[in-house]
């Protein structure tokens, strides 16, 4: 079979599942690598998938605007999130101004992308996911909307962001708002079953999953309304420090074509690592937000947030993913060995 993009450098987006109408394409999947695959018998050489891929593809990438670091005003919206909150200040500015706003969501088991009805449980929404979240289905869903006169906001990766973009074209520009997270790179969905199989525990069996408080990086899960570690106490979360470590990501992150100042989106949100506020502040969460359009900027400064001026070169040096691709270190090929001949 030939592949949409390079071999083992398929990003995961699966836009090109859903511009291919004679369903010629199957993504294969393992714990190192994504890769779009083609049934020749199936297809009628459009290349329309090839077009759309992101990967082939990328849409234009811009500097930043203007630049801030802060937090949501509300003291309680601010404690749930992974940072300073600003993702969720933005989300219900969005939805007050009439738009929809389409983000990533675990539910029954799967980190999967949905819209959001207000009011929603912010507990679904808050928080980084560090594993690959899938965005099959949401293009559609997202074009129509548009198609309809509606406002339209995604939040997610720079890649799913790019494949966003590629997949509605230009012509929506003036309705589709664009948020992108500052993205070390991910695991695959298959890794994190195997770290939650240590603890005979699948995805489905989970209320809620987190991965970070604030600065403290582990798994939690949800138990009586509130997040337990699942790795037990005095064990280490060997989930968490293999995505700390760069060990456990798909092949993709460490070749990612939107690891740069220049970003794809109207905003790109993240940590303000570095900082120079006081600790007081550090401890409760800061966001690092670049503005990389007006309509980005006049967003951001129509929430509740508290903004601050931040560094650039600061803001840079302190956020790797700002400057290149996590590097891919010695060990990595040896976590998930090739399987034996004949296995």
């Amino acid at each position: 079979m030939g592949t949409v993009c390079e071999r083992n450098l398929c990003d995961g987006c699966k836009a090109c599942l859903s511009v291919c109408t004679k369903g010629a394409i199957t993504i294969e999947e393992n714990m190192e690598a994504f890769n779009a695959l083609i049934e020749e018998a199936l297809c009628v050489k459009c290349n329309q998938c090839r077009k759309t891929c992101q990967r082939n593809r990328s849409p234009k990438a811009v500097k930043p605007i203007q630049w801030y670091q802060g937090w949501a005003c509300e003291d309680e919206v601010r404690a749930r999130s992974a940072s300073g909150g600003a993702a969720s200040a933005l989300i219900h500015t969005f939805q007050s101004m009439g738009g929809a706003v389409c983000c990533c969501v675990f539910e029954e088991g799967h980190f999967g992308f949905r819209f959001l009805n207000p009011p929603f449980d912010m507990k679904r929404v808050a928080g980084s996911k560090y594993v690959k979240s899938d965005p099959q289905g949401i293009y559609e869903a997202i074009e129509k909307k548009l198609k309809l006169g509606e406002k339209v906001l995604f939040i997610g990766l720079p890649c799913q962001v790019a494949a966003v973009k590629n997949y509605c074209g230009a012509e929506y520009t003036d309705k589709l708002y664009t948020v992108d997270l500052i993205c070390h790179g991910t695991p695959s969905v298959r890794t994190l079953e195997l770290f939650l199989q240590q603890y005979g525990i699948k995805p489905d069996d989970l209320e809620d999953i987190k991965f970070r408080k604030k600065a403290r990086f582990q798994v939690f899960e949800e138990q009586n309304d509130s997040y337990k570690r699942i790795a037990k106490s005095g064990v280490q979360d060997c989930y968490m420090t293999a995505f700390l470590n760069g060990l456990s990501y798909t092949e993709n992150c460490y070749h990612c074509n939107y690891a740069k100042l220049e970003r794809v989106s109207d905003i790109t949100l993240g940590d303000s690592w570095g900082s120079r506020l006081p600790q007081e502040e550090m401890m409760k969460g800061i966001s690092l937000i670049l503005c990389q359009t007006t309509k980005g900027l006049d967003l951001v400064h129509r929430c509740a947030l508290k903004l601050e001026p931040v560094n650039l070169e600061t803001a840079v040096r302190s956020n790797s993913q700002l400057r290149a691709p996590a590097p891919k270190p010695p060990p990595a090929g040896q976590i998930f060995p090739e399987p034996a001949p004949g296995t």
